[in-house]
């Protein structure tokens, strides 16, 4: 499922609402440092042969115009989030093109939250970190607990370390939205002790604003996964919840 253009939407988000999407990645292939298992845009090693990442100048002026043509149409926003192919941070005009973005929002849908979905893996990096607390929804991904786990579900790129991440996510000192996904495979289960144990304490750790947890919505390149209802997700956080924490649960 690639997106075709820079900008696209808005179409309707499970936890956005009407969500204007912004992908920084190449339009006809996927760039990303993960290769999860239930990625709806298939595997990295499937992605067409291309590589060219938008500018920001490139960027700034899909957004206006497609800001332009929303507005004349009295088309609702409700989020302009940035998403995308893969990992959108990867884009070295990031920073960039998150202070046009803002502005572009202020002039045309003041009202719109700016919202961004992330891995998290380059969070760690000043110039990102800083763009990230600039938005009103920094949205940062953490499926497992663990490097091992992490690999079974997210297959990352050599370097990656969930400690670094979480070192990393600490900086927002709670400013931002904790986001994980819920399945099963045939070597992983979101709801075993060991994965379950271990990432409610991360998040007690970390003290997240915001916990959304999700499951499986449209078809995943890794066959034989198992999507999670509401009820059971809610009964796995449930601790989570008796303790205070805002938890979303979309199924």
């Amino acid at each position: 499922m690639l997106r075709e253009e820079t900008v696209f939407g808005p179409i309707h988000s499970r936890r956005l609402g009407n969500s204007l999407g912004m992908n920084l990645l190449p339009t006809k292939g996927k760039f990303c440092n993960f290769d999860c298992i239930y990625c709806e845009c298939g595997w990295n090693r499937d992605g067409r042969d291309d590589h060219y990442l938008p500018n920001a100048a490139e960027v700034r002026q899909a957004l206006e115009s497609k800001l332009k043509e929303c507005q004349a149409n009295g088309t609702p926003i409700d989020s302009i989030t940035f998403s995308g192919d893969g990992e959108g941070t990867l884009n070295p005009d990031f920073p960039q093109i998150i202070d046009d973005t803002l502005a572009l929002r202020d002039k045309y849908y003041p009202q719109a939250k700016v919202s961004v979905l992330s891995n998290a893996t380059r969070a760690h990096i000043p110039a990102i970190f800083n763009a990230l607390t600039k938005v009103d929804n920094p949205i940062m991904k953490i499926d497992a607990p663990t490097n091992e786990l992490i690999e079974k579900i997210n297959h990352p790129a050599p370097g990656y370390d969930v400690k670094r991440v979480i070192e990393a996510l600490k900086q927002f000192k709670g400013n931002f939205v904790l986001q994980t996904m819920m399945l099963r495979s045939k070597d992983f289960d979101s709801a075993s002790p060991e994965v379950l144990d271990g990432w409610m304490d991360i998040v007690r750790e970390l003290r997240p604003r915001e916990v959304m947890v999700y499951t499986i919505d449209r078809p995943t390149p890794e066959e034989g996964l198992q999507k999670y209802s509401e009820a059971e997700m809610r009964q796995f956080v449930q601790p989570l919840i008796d303790e205070g924490f805002k938890v979303q649960i979309k199924g």
